[in-house]
């Protein structure tokens, strides 16, 4: 029940973030958030996987995800700047960061994983209650999705050609991120000091790719035909 309570606290804050962007600024870094709360049987496993005792005690200091919530943004900039916001709230305190997106994990995977503790005022007492909150871009979560549905249908014994297939498309992705984020920066430059409303991912996304993405798709290509 803490851990449900410390995402429903945690979404609020965003959600506000999320409110305030949309009608006060120009541009909004969150595109889309969503929660989980693990499973009995998920911590378990979990547990038992760090050869923690199941003490609940000990389950608690060892599983620290047990409350999840992903932050979907526009730009790569823009997960540095819901970090920001969300470590200067005066109710939550960062305890970890692992920055996949600086230094991305061998198979690819881009994230930026915040560990948190919210506090959750209950009728007798304030619990510090730690939440997991992973922000990335849309080309990131996608992959991600699909590495995951991937690990899953082969039971985490992946091929490995499919394995460099999709360490080829996190590339792709990443390419992508930067393409999009400089043509946004580009676009935003030459509307400074007019009233015109500065276009947003959807509309950037119909923009013509970069030459070098094209190339890379390209390249791509040839190499599954070959």
């Amino acid at each position: 029940m803490s851990y449900k309570f410390a995402i429903d606290t945690t979404m609020a804050k965003v959600n506000i973030l999320n409110e305030e962007f949309r009608y006060v600024h120009d541009h909004n870094p969150i595109e889309h958030v969503s929660s989980r709360l693990k499973s009995p049987a998920s911590i378990m496993e979990k547990a038992r996987r760090r050869n923690c005792s199941l003490d609940l005690g000990d389950i608690r200091a060892t599983v620290l995800d047990i409350a999840g919530i992903r932050i979907t943004c526009s730009f790569v900039s823009d997960v540095y700047t819901i970090r920001d916001m969300l470590a200067g709230h005066e109710d939550i305190r960062v305890t970890e960061v692992k920055d996949y997106v600086e230094a991305p994990k061998p198979n690819g995977y881009r994230s930026l994983h915040l560990l948190v503790e919210t506090p959750v005022r209950m009728s007798d007492r304030t619990e510090q209650v730690p939440v997991e909150i992973q922000i990335r871009t849309i080309a990131m979560d996608f992959w991600a999705s699909l590495e995951h549905k991937i690990y899953y249908k082969y039971a985490k014994d992946v091929p490995r050609d499919l394995l460099d297939e999709l360490r080829e498309a996190a590339e792709t992705a990443n390419r992508l991120d930067v393409t999009m984020e400089r043509l946004h920066n580009e676009v935003r430059e030459l509307g400074d000091g007019t009233d015109d409303r500065l276009p947003g991912p959807e509309e950037l996304r119909a923009l013509p790719v970069a030459e070098d993405l094209l190339r890379a798709l390209s390249d791509r290509v040839r190499g599954a035909s070959g």
